[in-house]
């Protein structure tokens, strides 16, 4: 009777099991599985404040993308009106929303409610909220903008930010005459000088070194950053060595601040 016999070798360890183009079958806690960005979406939570890109204009409400698996809802019924009138919406107002927010708009915005399945529904009553005009739009994981009362910073170097919790942060010059803005729909878009474009350009680089380096998000951060930034070039921020050495400098400041 023949009888089949193998000889004895060493089995791979799972996680060494890959296929053909080098990819893993089998993970274990702690591996990556993807460094993609668009896998980790934001979940809203009622009270978290957002920024917000509008994506249709449909019957009574916008449909708003803010890094969610789903588009977030603004209602027609869940916005100040120009001029932050609060009033019954007529059929005029309906006809008028592309007039209001079109698609492409920016905004910032409020959680009002969570679905069941995920998605949101915003509100802009306040007349801090509302439709964004000149400045930069940052995109970050939101697990790296820390909570705060609030998200609305206007900071000493000249340029303020949204730290939305949906990680859209907004970053655009700070206004001289706050007490005659409305909010909704009256945005700025007068040319921005070249020394506001720089303060801008250099928070935005400073953000994305605090980013790669897994800072928390905070106007603290941000301002120290920014601080130690100053001695370097704007476009050499983002270099390996330099992101490096200003971000070891920001960590050491807020431990001495923490004491």
């Amino acid at each position: 009777m023949a009888v089949e016999m193998r000889l004895p070798k060493a089995r791979k360890p799972f996680s060494d099991h890959v296929d053909g183009d080098g990819q893993r079958h089998l993970v274990v806690p702690g591996d990556t599985i993807t460094t993609d960005p668009g896998f980790m979406r934001y979940n809203g939570e009622v009270g978290d404040i957002v920024v917000g890109r509008i994506t249709e204009v449909q019957q009574k409400r916008w449909k708003v993308e803010t890094n969610s698996r789903l588009d977030s809802v603004l209602l027609l019924s869940s916005m100040n009106l120009p001029g932050g009138e609060l009033r019954r919406r007529s059929a005029e107002d309906e006809l008028a929303m592309r007039d209001f927010l079109q698609e492409g708009d920016l905004i910032s915005a409020e959680v009002q409610a969570v679905f069941s399945d995920g998605a949101v529904s915003l509100h802009t009553r306040s007349l801090k909220y509302g439709k964004l005009g000149q400045g930069v739009l940052a995109q970050v994981s939101p697990s790296l903008v820390k909570r705060q009362k609030t998200h609305f910073h206007d900071l000493p170097c000249g340029a303020s930010v949204i730290l939305g919790n949906n990680g859209f942060i907004w970053i655009y010059p700070t206004s001289e005459q706050k007490e005659e803005e409305v909010g909704g729909f009256i945005a700025n878009l007068e040319p921005i000088s070249m020394t506001d474009r720089e303060v801008i350009s250099r928070l935005r680089n400073c953000i994305m070194c605090l980013v790669s380096q897994k800072v928390m998000l905070y106007d603290t951060s941000i301002l120290y950053c920014y601080e130690a930034s100053l001695p370097h070039q704007i476009k050499d921020i983002l270099k390996p060595e330099v992101m490096e050495e200003i971000t070891m400098e920001t960590r050491q400041r807020l431990m001495e601040l923490e004491g």
